[in-house]
């Protein structure tokens, strides 16, 4: 089924995950494992570009492989029988030498290792897009108020810009995880049958560190066939960063809302059009975003309930591993991608964000009254007082200055001027440009 991969994909993912890139990467490892034991002198010097010259996928019938896999129970049996019969027709003592050592696990595992790399250079890339963008939407709305809204409801003031740098903030952490996995999960997998690579005597770790050079992979200090918390990782990882690109198109989508209408995602035609209402425009990117952020938690539970494997050999949990986390990248690229291209072109109406500081009649600017109030009165009392003007004010159906100015309490402390200088938003901002400063030069030392 592909008619959805262009509503919820990435082309970039969905090009390093298919069938003749799955085939060619396990491919990859046969080359390498070939040429690094040529070049230690274990196999004839021929056989190593004997086999490479092989080792095209597009010289393969994938689908006679994948029928064969049905009965093998993995790709990896069908493909080097197949590499073998190719081999042998230009030379037949070189056959003798494909996969020499090696176990069917360890060109599945090290194929997937160099479709992830491929996949984490794209995501890193796009990721760092993106923060570039929001860099640039916190420094531009550094003015741009609106109500900060905490259970659903006005709070107190605040700026789109500390929105925007808040989504920075955290993505930032993304990519300082998406470095760290990366360093531990994009290592070799060489250990024959049962992960002592007794197949090839006292030369096993010479040819795994000639292998994990010609891949250009890090050894790791033992193989790891049924240690599969490096492929749990990935998924818990990219969890994450879809979880906050989950949270910004709920944000986006909630200013979308008509009554609130305060940013749009990029308008263009037939772009979140209806198939029946002629007025609608409907985000579509956030749909996609928030489909990814429900789905990826379900594919990193799979991954995480599959580590439990069996002795030397897992039995079920690492052939589970073979759609989930293909799928999990998939989705979690298709989600970057979208929420790159909808903050890249986000329409912001600071003029709406404006005037829905007033749609609570001046209720949201009540705790920057009290804590003027607080020092004369203590913190409570003026708590107790603004609050019983605040109901006042929702009561009568007025604004709450109209009641402040009309309380003898309040009248006493704060004077009119005293007064307009607590109900202009960008005086009660706190530190806010701060905290854009911070984020702004966080994401940035990150690119260093």
């Amino acid at each position: 089924m592909t008619l959805l991969d262009p509503l919820f994909g990435w082309d970039v993912t969905d090009r390093i995950f298919t069938d003749p890139m799955r085939v060619q990467r396990m491919l990859d490892f046969e080359r390498g494992l070939a040429s690094a034991e040529a070049r230690l002198g274990l196999i004839p010097k021929q056989a190593g570009p004997a086999i490479a010259n092989q080792c095209k996928a597009e010289l393969f019938d994938l689908s006679a492989i994948a029928r064969e896999a049905a009965n093998a129970g993995n790709l990896a049996i069908p493909l080097v029988k197949e590499l073998t019969k190719l081999v042998a027709k230009a030379d037949e003592l070189s056959s003798r030498y494909v996969h020499w050592g090696a176990t069917s696990q360890d060109a599945i595992d090290t194929g997937l290792i160099l479709e992830l790399r491929d996949a984490f250079d794209a995501i890193e890339r796009e990721l760092q897009r993106l923060c570039e963008t929001l860099e640039q939407v916190a420094q531009n709305h550094r003015t741009s108020t609106l109500p900060a809204r905490t259970w659903m409801q006005h709070a107190v003031p605040t700026v789109f810009g500390l929105k925007a740098a808040g989504w920075l903030d955290a993505l930032t952490r993304h990519r300082q995880r998406l470095r760290e996995v990366r360093r531990r999960v994009l290592v070799l997998q060489f250990g024959g049958a049962a992960g002592t690579l007794a197949s090839l005597s006292s030369d096993g770790l010479k040819v795994a560190g000639a292998l994990a050079e010609e891949l250009d992979l890090s050894l790791p200090d033992v193989p790891w066939h049924s240690h599969r918390d490096r492929i749990a990782e990935v998924g818990t990882t990219l969890g994450l960063l879809v979880g906050t690109l989950g949270k910004i198109a709920r944000d986006v989508s909630l200013q979308n809302q008509a009554e609130v209408a305060e940013a749009f995602e990029p308008a263009s035609d037939g772009r979140g059009g209806s198939s029946t209402m002629p007025q609608k425009r409907n985000p579509v990117s956030c749909a996609v975003i928030l489909a990814a952020a429900n789905q990826v938690p379900v594919l990193a539970s799979a991954l995480l309930s599959a580590m439990p494997q069996e002795h030397e050999r897992g039995l079920g949990g690492w052939q589970a591993e073979w759609d989930v986390l293909p799928e999990l990248v998939r989705r979690a690229g298709g989600a970057l991608h979208h929420t790159t291209k909808m903050l890249a072109g986000l329409q912001v109406d600071t003029a709406r964000m404006h005037q829905n500081l007033d749609a609570t009649q001046g209720l949201i600017f009540a705790e920057a009254v009290a804590a003027a109030l607080a020092k004369q009165l203590g913190k409570q009392d003026a708590h107790r007082l603004v609050e019983e003007c605040s109901r006042q004010a929702i009561a009568n159906k007025k604004t709450l200055r109209e009641i402040l100015v009309a309380n003898r309490e309040v009248s006493a402390r704060l004077n009119p001027a005293e007064l307009d200088n607590l109900f202009d938003p960008l005086n009660y901002l706190g530190a806010a440009n701060e905290f854009i400063d911070r984020a702004i030069a966080a994401s940035k030392a990150e690119k260093q």
